[in-house]
Formats: C-alpha cells, structure tokens, sequence
C-alpha cells in the first residue's frame, strides 16, 4: 500500500487594497482636506487677482485735457495714480530766484535739447510747499544758461511776483548719473528728488513727487512738447496672467494630494505582491525538501 505524500497547503491568498480604498483612509483624507483649503486659498487670490485685471469704471476719454487745480490731483509727498499721469493742471506761486536749472537730453518732436526747470513756491498752503516746474525747451545749452539766467534776474526783482502755471502732471523719471567726463551736476533726467538736492531754503518744505511741464513757455523759450498721453486700456493683462498662474497653483495643489495618495497605493500592491511571491517561494522549496 503507497502512501500519499503530503502537501503545504497554499499560503492564503491576499487581494491588494484598490485606489479608492487608500483614499478613503483617514490619513489621505485630512491631507485631501488641507488640500482643498490651499486650493481655496489660491483659486480665492485668483479672482482677486481677476477682479482687478478689468477695470470696472475706467476713466473718461479725454479727462487728462480737461484742467484741474492741483490741489485736486495729488498732495504733496503722495504718488500720483496711473489714470492721471499727464493730466493737466493748474497752479499759482512764486519762483524761487536761486533755482532756476538747466536738464538735459530733453527732446521737442525728436529733437534733443534742454529744459529750464525752476522752483515754484505754491500759493495758499498752510507750510511750505514745491512743485517743480519745466518752464520750456531750447535746442542750444547756451541759450537755457542764458535762459536761466534772465528767469533768475526777473525773479530777484521782484520775489513777489505771482505766477500762473498750466501743464501737465508727470511723475518723477528717477534718479540718473552724469555721462562720464560730464559735469557731475547735470542732469539727463527730470527729477524732482535730484532738483530737491540742488533746491534752496528747503527747511520744513513740503514737495511734490511730480513735476509739471508748462503748456506755454515761460521765458525766451520754446513751448514744451507734451502730447496727450494714450488713452488706458481697460484690460491689465499682467494681471490675467497672474490670475491664471494662481489658478494653475489651485489645480496642482489638488494633483499633488493624488499623485501622493496613487504612489502610496502602488507601493503598498507592489509590496504585497513582493510578499506573497516569496511566501509562494518559500513554499515551494519547502515542498521539495
């Protein structure tokens, strides 16, 4: 009578968890959850960053033609909005005599010069205030010296003498440096800050950021020529841009929980499969022996 060799039952078999079963562990759905509120977050800065990228109540066409008092415009000290960049303005006061100065690189329809800039000492406020002024342009640097000079003399003759300025609002062109073997006073840029360095009687004044370019010229000068600026667009596209980007942010703030969760899942089948191929294995050369 044979006998009938024994065999190792088989190791029991084990089904790998599915994908939706490691998602719905409490784990990766606090991670899913803290997900959504950074999504939140980015897709909440996106309409943000949408609202203002079309401009609701742009401004009128035309209105920088229309003449304000400055006053009305900006305050000393305070950057002038974009919609009223070259707006027109108007304003009385008094020039300083020691400040009328010479900038260059100015340029009349393409055709470089020099401006006369001096100092006009507004009228009616509480404490000192500045406005800078162009006064007008001339192609010959000899001719805004004299310019200079003879602006100098009439307001030395009488100090008292009010002035009406009309022109356009420009905000300061920043801070610049001499062309090299040039006199390190000139100026290339129109700057209130630098003209502010060169100013007299300075004291407790208050001065504004822009400056204003004289519609007509004041002195043996030519008019400056200040076109009006563009009308604006009603559509910032940096800032749709930006609204897309943080868009895109939400979006992958929400597939990097996936992407987490999916190789968390495909780690734990691979492990499992590693698993019971060696038990199988194991077996097996149980078996034989």
């Amino acid at each position: 009578m044979t006998s009938t060799p024994t065999t190792e039952p088989a190791p029991p078999q084990i089904f790998p968890p599915t994908l939706r079963e490691v998602m719905l562990r409490p784990r990766w759905i606090a991670l899913l959850a803290f997900s959504l509120v950074v999504a939140g977050v980015l897709a909440w800065l996106g309409q943000w960053q949408l609202g203002r990228a079309v401009d609701t109540a742009p401004p009128e066409p035309g209105l920088t033609e229309v003449v304000q008092p400055l006053a009305d415009v900006v305050t000393p000290g305070d950057y002038l909005p974009e919609p009223l960049v070259g707006q027109r303005v108007e304003t009385s006061g008094t020039w300083v005599a020691s400040d009328f100065i010479v900038v260059s690189s100015r340029f009349n329809n393409d055709v470089q010069g020099y401006w006369v800039t001096g100092q006009l000492r507004v009228s009616g406020t509480t404490t000192p205030t500045s406005i800078a002024v162009a006064t007008g342009w001339t192609s010959s640097l000899d001719q805004a010296n004299a310019a200079a000079d003879e602006l100098r003399a009439q307001a030395e003759a009488d100090p008292a003498a009010v002035v009406d300025v009309t022109g356009r609002l420009i905000s300061d062109e920043g801070a610049s440096i001499p062309p090299a073997n040039a006199d390190p006073l000139t100026l290339v840029k129109m700057s209130p800050a630098m003209l502010l360095g060169r100013w007299h009687d300075t004291q407790g004044l208050d001065v504004y950021r822009q400056y204003i370019a004289s519609q007509t010229a004041i002195g043996p000068l030519d008019a400056i020529a200040s076109p009006a600026p563009d009308e604006r667009s009603r559509v910032n596209w940096l800032n749709i841009f930006y609204a897309a980007e943080w868009a895109i942010f939400a979006g992958f703030a929400l597939y990097l929980w996936y992407r987490l969760a999916r190789d968390a899942w495909e780690k734990e089948v691979e492990d499992l499969e590693d698993e019971q191929s060696e038990a199988l294995a194991a077996g097996a050369a149980e078996s034989r022996d």
